[in-house]
């Protein structure tokens, strides 16, 4: 787990009235939509812990649909996204629910279902301060906090695929904040995290997201 500064902690710029339920919510739902592809036809909000006894109260409802329609923590449209939502034909519901001992117990899953009967989901936790942390994407576990711009890769197993990177962000004169892979041992399909210092611009976007030997690949950009 990472360390955070008391100015983390005491001091995030938000839309209230709770730092954990709210701006954590927001961002959680903000990367949400971001990894999960556009167009879905409805999302749900699982609610676990104390998420499912006091989002209406603390406003985890509205952070949350204001997340996935892309606002940032301290946007005043957050107190009207119910109003918002309705006018985009935004569909939607609350779910409370028990993921599990295993999560926080500030966690939400977030699953986007789309007119093909697909669907995909984000678990993540509010973990203080109005920080988040994104556990779970689609079944594989991960561990990003969305503070920097980063590059997620699903792939089959094999050989070379972090040297690729690397090297790719390496020429385009790219620091790595840090790197992260997991497997599924079930199906040996590997998730990697690349998280970068600064934003990437669109021509290392083309090369490394362009790539026929990822099962997906998305960018995240702060």
């Amino acid at each position: 787990m990472k360390e955070y500064s008391s100015f983390e902690i005491l001091g995030p710029i938000m839309v209230g009235p709770s730092s954990s339920h709210t701006a954590g919510a927001c961002k959680i739902a903000r990367v949400a939509a971001k990894i999960c592809p556009e167009g879905y036809e409805n999302v749900e909000f699982y609610l676990h812990g104390s998420f499912a006894y006091t989002y209406k109260g603390h406003g985890t409802d509205r952070a949350l649909l204001g997340g996935i329609m892309g606002f940032k923590t301290y946007d005043s449209s957050i107190r009207d996204a119910y109003e918002i939502a309705s006018e985009r034909g935004i569909k939607y519901s609350f779910i409370p629910t028990n993921l599990g001992e295993e999560y926080h117990p500030n966690t939400v899953k977030i699953k986007f279902n789309y007119k093909d009967g697909n669907s995909e989901y984000v678990i993540g936790s509010s973990i203080g301060g109005g920080n988040m942390i994104i556990v779970d994407i689609n079944g594989i576990k991960v561990e990003f906090d969305g503070k920097f711009p980063t590059f997620l890769f699903q792939y089959n197993e094999q050989k070379g695929v972090i040297a690729e990177v690397s090297t790719a962000l390496a020429d385009d004169n790219y620091n790595i904040e840090s790197i992260n892979t997991t497997k599924d041992e079930l199906t040996n399909i590997v998730t990697l995290t690349v998280e970068l210092d600064e934003n990437a611009n669109e021509n290392l976007k083309n090369k490394l997201l362009n790539n026929s030997r990822y099962l997906t690949s998305k960018y995240v950009e702060v």
